[in-house]
């Protein structure tokens, strides 16, 4: 027998977060790998042994920061993007007397 409605929303709310984590940290792991693999394959091929792996660990960090603030930027109920007119912008929350274009 299901919950009360309220309860009901909370589980759908906890599962998204669940799915928002999940994909996250796929994804910084998989560009941590990428760009840290990719730095001892040029090491090898170039013959220059911790440069470019030093690169991809500094690479695969920085990727992974962005993935964090895009997703902090995102899932901002007021900061979130909207595609308007071809072009990414910020959505400003409409004033009460104003229609959207």
């Amino acid at each position: 027998m299901a919950g009360p409605p309220g309860e009901r929303r909370s589980s759908q709310r906890d599962w998204r977060a669940i799915g928002t984590a999940s994909g996250l940290g796929c994804s910084t792991v998989v560009s941590l790998l990428l760009c840290i693999l990719g730095g001892l394959v040029l090491d090898r091929w170039l013959g220059t042994l911790p440069l470019f792996t030093l690169v991809g660990v500094g690479l695969g960090i920085a990727t992974a920061g962005y993935l964090l603030y895009e997703l902090a930027v995102v899932s901002r109920p007021d900061k979130g993007l909207k595609r308007t007119r071809g072009r990414d912008a910020i959505e400003r929350p409409a004033k009460p007397n104003e229609e959207e274009p």
